[in-house]
């Protein structure tokens, strides 16, 4: 199927710019004058686990990063010399934490 172009539109194509411009202006909107938003009906709830997720953030938000009185006394402990490392304690959250981040 082949179609000869000219340049002009066929007879049976009409621009619809005219019918356009007459439901714009029949509606008798005035462009000056600001339009109306619709009610909002919109409403938002959150699950409970949301809620604990905020109710959380809002808790670790209001406590400070370094908790001093444990700096203090690992400090006093690495001075007296009492400080103990248990290294099979340090090497099993290793690996958890490798597994987890493993996925």
């Amino acid at each position: 199927m082949s179609q000869k172009i000219e340049g002009s539109m066929p007879a049976g194509a009409t621009l619809r710019a005219g019918s356009v411009a007459s439901k714009i202006s029949s509606a008798g909107a005035d462009r000056s004058s600001p339009i109306a938003a619709p009610e909002a009906n919109d409403s938002l709830r959150l699950t409970g686990e949301a809620t604990g997720l905020q109710s959380l953030q809002k808790e670790l938000s209001t406590a400070p990063a370094v908790d001093q009185s444990r700096v203090q006394a690992v400090r006093e402990s690495l001075q007296n010399g009492t400080y103990q490392i248990n290294p099979d304690a340090i090497a099993s959250r290793m690996i958890d934490l490798d597994q987890q981040l493993a996925g």
